[in-house]
């Protein structure tokens, strides 16, 4: 074989090797980028997820803090002393501070009984009848509390008739489990001792337009009429009316008349 046919067989030879080196040097160069890429692709949607659920996270505390309101009271608690029970009622400057039971047969139990032990009791309960609803979604909701035990019950609501107190205490709460009801006190006035569920149709819108007039300019001179509101009263409202007696005067009621302003959810 002559030199120059061995010297073209050692170029065909390096040529090859070449040839496979470059091939295995472009796998080798595509493997690497690729899990190059793929990595910091991880890595980046990894980061990307823990972002994410950090701003849910944060988003979640910031529509509970904005959405939920404080509620103080242990339902579960008083559910279990009285399954009557169903609300609580709080007017601030007054004594009233009370849970709100609402008996399922007598709408009269709860004027002679405790709330907590269903005993016998000369100052009753604070309680609704059953002519109203549970929920406060009623046109008119009626609360009756008894007055001259002391200042226990619906006693306090008579500061309401000295204008100063009145002008400086211009709201009161109802809770419910997760609910917060808060209303604007509209007035606080002497009234007769008509029985208001009984008396006044409420579903009938002209006889409630009726009444919300009335109680926004009540014909009595023991009255105190809120300059707080922004608007007329009109048929959407809802109303919650604490009555209560006066002393040595059976024939006649004071009742405090709220409007609901803010339905809250609780924790």
């Amino acid at each position: 074989m002559s030199d120059n046919i061995k010297n073209e067989e050692q170029d065909e030879k390096k040529r090859k090797k070449g040839l496979i080196f470059l091939i295995l040097s472009i796998v080798v160069f595509v493997i690497v980028a690729s899990v190059y890429a793929g990595y910091q692709l991880f890595i980046h949607y990894d980061v990307q997820q823990k972002e994410d659920v950090a701003s849910s996270i944060a988003a979640t505390t910031v529509a509970v803090d904005e959405e939920l309101a404080e509620n103080p009271i242990d339902f579960k608690s008083l559910k279990h002393r009285n399954n009557d029970i169903y609300a609580w009622l709080k007017v601030p400057g007054t004594k009233v501070d009370y849970a709100v039971a609402q008996h399922s047969e007598d709408d009269y139990f709860y004027l002679k009984h405790d709330v907590y032990s269903k005993q016998w009791s000369s100052s009753g309960a604070v309680y609704a009848e059953m002519g109203n609803t549970n929920t406060f979604e009623d046109r008119v909701t009626v609360l009756y509390g008894h007055n001259g035990y002391g200042d226990s019950m619906f006693t306090t609501l008579h500061y309401f008739e000295d204008s100063d107190f009145f002008k400086k205490h211009g709201k009161f709460y109802i809770y419910m489990p997760n609910r917060k009801l808060t209303y604007r006190i509209v007035s606080a006035f002497k009234f007769d001792d008509r029985h208001i569920l009984n008396c006044f149709d409420f579903n009938n819108t002209k006889v409630f337009e009726d009444f919300l007039k009335m109680i926004q300019s009540p014909d009595t001179n023991n009255k105190n009429v809120s300059t707080a509101l922004t608007r007329e009263l009109n048929k959407d409202d809802k109303i919650v009316v604490l009555s209560t007696c006066f002393t040595n005067q059976k024939s006649n009621r004071y009742l405090v008349c709220g409007v609901l302003i803010k339905d809250e959810q609780t924790n």
